[in-house]
């Protein structure tokens, strides 16, 4: 099996054209029902088991409903022109502090749906100019379209979709 790339250690490109942005709403439109497909039928004990001191499903769904606040903060952060965007919290201190394990997938799953679709419902607005803009990322320290963030989100959901599909297979191997 191939190791998976820690997300601090991922390197993007961001040259791609601005016409790709309603393919790429379409990848963040459809996170939560993917989750949804790999969850529906798990255990809670598979829901919650942690491994290697690592984020169990349930947490890694619930750091990703954390990261929306983000999402509508930077969003906000693009349409005003901000020079700079909104920084992460890296220490993740929202999603240690949540117990997500001590709450319901669905619930969880609900509220990252609701608030996915809040985010998407006001990507739709935006325009060609809007989706163009750029300010700078403060981990990567580098300019990003809004387009380009767009990208960086999708690919952060496919990342935690990734683990959790290896979490899966290996409860499976047990």
């Amino acid at each position: 099996m191939v190791q998976q790339t820690k997300w601090v250690e991922r390197k993007f490109n961001f040259d791609f054209p601005i016409g790709v942005f309603p393919c790429l709403v379409e990848r963040l439109r459809g996170t939560p029902g993917r989750i949804e497909e790999i969850t529906k039928t798990l255990p809670l004990n598979t829901l919650t088991t942690r491994v290697n001191n690592g984020w169990s499903i349930q947490e890694h769904v619930g750091h990703l409903w954390d990261l929306e606040a983000l999402g509508e903060r930077r969003l906000t952060d693009f349409r005003s022109g901000a020079r700079i965007l909104t920084a992460a919290d890296m220490t993740n201190r929202k999603t240690y502090e949540a117990n997500h394990n001590e709450n319901s997938m669905e619930i969880i799953l609900k509220e990252f749906w609701m608030a996915r679709g809040t985010l998407v419902s006001a990507l739709e607005l935006l325009d060609e100019e809007q989706v163009g803009r750029s300010s700078l990322h403060p981990r990567l320290n580098e300019p990003m379209r809004l387009v380009d963030w767009c990208y960086f989100m999708a690919e952060h959901d496919d990342h935690h979709v990734a683990r959790m599909v290896g979490l899966v297979s290996a409860k499976r191997k047990e």
